[in-house]
């Protein structure tokens, strides 16, 4: 399998075009990239990544229905800036936010909780730039790190002083 056609453009042109894509990508930094669907896909799940997807939102969502918050399972795009200020744009497995979402919205900005389930074409990814890119949410509390081959989940927690763990 080849590396994914990494496509260039504007975060203008990539909210216009998602859309519209016959399949889901992410943007970095002014870089577009397909996740699955094509084969040139970033990553495909595998059925134990998806079980492991589901049961985690699942279990989330009688909670967060509770404290008025919404969950969602790999379809809700979280953006931010980097800590050097470049937009991101990430589809999390798993998804928690207490913010205020239009039915119709298809990205949001403010998670306090992030869950990515890792496969082996995502791990490093998931393991570097996107800790990075997640902790520099001022909403955030909590990055759950799930191994999908073994039963082991780090989570990364937003500490008083604001430093993490």
């Amino acid at each position: 399998m080849s590396e994914p056609a990494y496509q260039h453009m504007t975060e203008e042109e990539y909210l216009a075009s998602e859309e519209l894509s016959p399949v889901k990508r992410e943007y970095v930094g002014g870089y577009v990239y397909a996740l699955h669907g094509d084969t040139l896909a970033q990553a495909g799940a595998s059925s134990r990544h998806g079980e492991i997807t589901l049961n985690i939102a699942g279990n989330l969502q009688p909670l967060a229905r509770t404290k008025r918050c919404k969950v969602y399972a790999s379809d809700m795009r979280v953006n931010c800036a980097t800590p050097v200020g470049k937009w991101v744009y990430y589809y999390p497995d798993v998804v928690a936010t207490c913010e205020k979402v239009d039915g119709k919205a298809a990205s949001i900005s403010a998670p306090s909780l992030i869950v990515e389930v890792l496969s082996p074409r995502t791990r490093h990814t998931d393991l570097t730039d996107k800790i990075w890119a997640y902790t520099s949410l001022a909403s955030l509390q909590t990055y759950l790190i799930v191994e999908a081959d073994t039963r082991l989940v780090r989570a990364i927690e937003r500490q008083p002083d604001d430093s993490w763990s």
